[in-house]
């Protein structure tokens, strides 16, 4: 069956790079939002889709599609959060 809709960015990682999103996926110390985060990309390097991703790991299909994009973009160092704006000093 042909998908629909837009195509998906195929991810492809190299050793080091599956190496440390398993680590990092599996370490008791990570962050859980980084462990998700690592679990999508290596679903996503399997050739699932975006809604088979979203599924299997019980998130929305939009959360698997940005950390896919990201992680293409910017690799490991897209998976950290960015930082936010913080609120400026009220001057009185």
């Amino acid at each position: 069956m042909a998908r629909r809709g837009r195509p998906t960015v195929e991810v492809e990682l190299n050793d080091d790079e599956r190496d440390t999103l398993g680590r990092w996926a599996r370490r008791p110390k990570s962050e859980q939002s980084l462990a998700l985060r690592c679990r999508i990309v290596l679903a996503c390097a399997e050739g699932l889709s975006n809604t088979e991703v979203a599924k299997a790991l019980s998130v929305n299909s939009d959360t698997v599609s940005k950390w896919r994009r990201r992680f293409v973009v910017s690799r490991l160092d897209g998976l950290h959060d960015e930082p936010r704006p913080r609120r400026s000093a009220q001057v009185r």
